[in-house]
């Protein structure tokens, strides 16, 4: 309801705005007529060109301002002040203006088109660098989503993969700290790190320092100039689920906390036992953190997010706190409970944020994974039993 007012409301803005430099012609027109020959009516009269520039195209802005200039020579001609200094004065004036205005819709144009294109580049190098992993990996269904902040000119460094391996489907989700084009190189980095890492090391933990030093290196290289565009330090949760048994490991580097979502619309978080740094901050202290098992079971869903998604905020400032708007909401997949996250956000928002959302979604089917499959080691049987 709130969301339909606001677009109703921003619909009405938008007709005024339209409807508003000929609205001041006519008023001009109206003052003009019934007010003694000298009070003029010029200042409405050129505010229509000038109101026109802003928000509409070069074509329409001068129109408006040809209509301004004829209506005062048709008023200079109806009060017989055509020979009069005066009307020559105001003539000018308003054609002056409209020239004036003429320029200023030509450079809001090319600055809209210049800040358009490197809107359109640096998106395009973020995709290149952050693909949307398939919809079923390894035996679970995956969406993902990268909402990108209406408010912010610059992408930032959010980030997300999807891979299987020898060792179960690996996933990680992350936040390089920093923005614009800096920042998507260094995404690009911890990517290919993880992709190497996460085929050939045995724990989450040795995937982790494999991303860290990688990090790290990619600092050193930049120096201390650069710190502005890349702080050298990102948060990060990595997901390990091995195949054959209902349980998810996790090893969190301060990074926000997943949630598991049931098939019924019960909803847990998932914190880790203990606190870690996130990765290229070592030096700070030895707390690598350590992974852990949860069960996860058939039907469930494990979501994964940056900082962007619990830190937007609306008019009160409130927070958006998606443990308590997701709680009791089944939903039937991956793709549709991100579809549903996305717009729920934007009604807490009401349509803008200030930071980049990564969202990332993995779903185990129902009827797979069954306690007691043949092969299964005990220890790993029983876990996926508590779940």
């Amino acid at each position: 309801m709130a969301e339909q007012k606001q677009r109703n409301g921003y619909g009405s803005a938008r007709r005024f705005a339209r409807m508003l430099p000929f609205l001041m012609i006519v008023i001009g027109v109206v003052y003009d007529l019934g007010t003694p020959p000298k009070f003029t009516a010029v200042p409405m009269f050129t505010a229509a060109p000038l109101i026109a520039a802003p928000f509409f195209s070069f074509a329409v802005t001068l129109a408006t301002g040809v209509f301004a200039v004829l209506t005062e020579l048709c008023l200079d001609i109806y009060n017989s002040s055509l020979g009069q200094t005066q009307a020559y004065t105001e003539l000018s004036t308003v054609v002056t203006v409209t020239v004036l205005a003429l320029f200023i819709n030509r450079v809001i144009t090319r600055s809209n088109e210049k800040l358009a294109s490197a809107r359109v580049i640096a998106e395009t190098a973020q995709r290149a660098v952050l693909p949307t992993p398939a919809e079923e990996i390894g035996g679970l269904r995956i969406a993902a989503r990268y909402e990108a902040a209406l408010a912010d000119a610059f992408i930032g460094g959010d980030l997300f993969a999807v891979q299987d391996t020898p060792h179960g489907v690996r996933l990680v989700v992350g936040d390089v700290r920093g923005k614009g084009l800096g920042a998507v190189e260094a995404v690009a980095i911890l990517i290919g790190a993880f992709r190497e890492a996460a085929e050939r090391e045995t724990t989450l933990e040795r995937v982790a320092d494999r991303m860290e030093q990688a990090l790290v290196r990619e600092a050193l290289r930049r120096g201390a100039g650069d710190l502005d565009d890349f702080e050298g330090f990102a948060t990060a949760v990595f997901a390990e689920i091995p195949r054959g048994f209902g349980a998810v490991r996790l090893l969190n580097r301060g990074h926000p906390e997943p949630l598991l979502l049931d098939a019924d619309g019960g909803l847990r978080l998932l914190p880790p036992d203990e606190a870690a740094l996130p990765l290229g901050m070592r030096e700070l202290g030895n707390w690598p953190g350590r992974a852990e098992s949860h069960p996860m079971p058939d039907g469930s869903t494990l979501l994964l997010y940056t900082d962007g998604l619990s830190e937007a905020r609306n008019e009160a400032g409130v927070f958006y706190d998606p443990e308590q708007r997701l709680g009791g909401r089944p939903f039937p997949g991956p793709g549709e409970l991100l579809d549903a996250l996305v717009d729920d956000v934007r009604r807490h928002t009401g349509g803008g944020s200030t930071d980049d959302m990564a969202l990332l979604a993995v779903t185990r089917p129902g009827g797979t994974g069954e306690a007691g499959a043949p092969g299964r080691p005990p220890e790993q049987t029983a876990l996926r039993a508590d779940g």
